[in-house]
């Protein structure tokens, strides 16, 4: 934990360091009409405006919800909280609907679930993201908003005693040991080996269909702590979980067979029409810091040290400069 205190410490005098070189700069208005301030958000204002905020219902997202919330309260914006919605479906047909006007979505999930566009899905992030974007919005009056840096992409895991006897695994290796050792398990969430992105991917890539015989089908939580206490030999994850590095899971090296997972803010165009080029920005500087590491350290705090989700996201806000303390 020393560490993750000295990256804390480094990320705030990074942040401190760009307000000081701000605060150099012009004291222009913007063009929303808000004068700058101290913080990143302090030059825009959501004053008169309501906005519905959503998420899905699991950590990394329960996080992305609050950081919206928090930071458009912090505007000015009147905010209704729907955070925690439930799974992919309900929280898109908030979105469709009208019941939200926002939530972070992924956009992997955008091009092979949303727009149900069949095929290879493009390899390259800003590819990928402008494709969604621009077909969304022209289909469903949908905008997809920033890029953040990470990709929570589906991948594998090593239990922790398997890493310490064989050492690191990727996709190749993992198949070479499954095929050698008839009695290893591949723990998976029920929907993983019947998905378009999900074990097909793996299997075409390796060229090894694993067996029934080395398949346990677990649910999404119970997948961690059974690969944690070497019940199964290899997890199904999802690349960003804090739990991962917690239970010292081995990840197995993707060399870019699963598909892009990059979060975009997902707002209804009647929304974005409020105040255009303001919520363009916000969503760039509110996803800018979230690298891998960073969504990973993030996570970790919630799902593995069981932080309240409202609470990581507030020290993130403040710590990246982007709201007061």
């Amino acid at each position: 934990m020393q560490r993750r205190r000295r990256l804390r410490r480094s990320i705030a005098l990074v942040s401190a360091l760009v307000l000081v070189l701000a605060a150099c700069g012009d004291d222009d208005t913007t063009g929303n009409g808000a004068t700058g301030g101290d913080a990143l958000l302090d030059q825009y204002d959501f004053s008169g405006i309501t906005i519905s905020v959503g998420s899905k219902d699991f950590d990394e997202q329960r996080f992305l919800g609050f950081m919206a919330l928090q930071a458009f309260e912090y505007m000015g914006a009147d905010v209704v909280d729907n955070v925690d919605l439930g799974g992919t479906a309900p929280a898109r047909a908030a979105l469709e609907s009208g019941d939200i006007d926002t939530y972070f979505e992924y956009n992997g999930t955008g091009y092979a679930v949303h727009l149900g566009i069949a095929g290879e899905v493009p390899n390259d992030p800003e590819e990928l993201t402008s494709f969604v974007h621009e077909t969304d919005l022209e289909e469903n009056g949908i905008h997809w908003l920033g890029r953040a840096p990470f990709n929570n992409t589906y991948g594998f895991a090593a239990s922790p005693g398997l890493t310490a006897a064989e050492g690191s695994f990727d996709f190749n290796s993992m198949a070479a040991y499954l095929e050698a050792n008839s009695d290893a398990l591949v723990c998976m969430e029920s929907e993983f080996p019947v998905r378009d992105d999900g074990l097909i991917l793996w299997e075409n890539y390796t060229g090894y269909t694993i067996p029934q015989s080395q398949q346990q089908i677990l649910e999404t939580g119970i997948i961690y702590t059974e690969t944690g206490d070497d019940n199964c030999d290899f997890g199904e994850v999802f690349t960003t979980d804090g739990r991962i590095e917690g239970l010292e899971l081995g990840l197995v090296d993707d060399p870019g067979v699963m598909i892009l997972y990059n979060i975009s803010m997902n707002l209804r165009d009647d929304k974005y029409q409020e105040n255009p080029e303001a919520f363009q920005a916000v969503a760039d500087l509110l996803m800018a810091p979230l690298t891998q590491e960073r969504m990973v350290e993030l996570n970790y705090r919630i799902s593995f040290e069981g932080e309240p989700p409202a609470d990581v996201a507030r020290d993130y806000l403040i710590e990246e400069g982007l709201i007061e303390g």
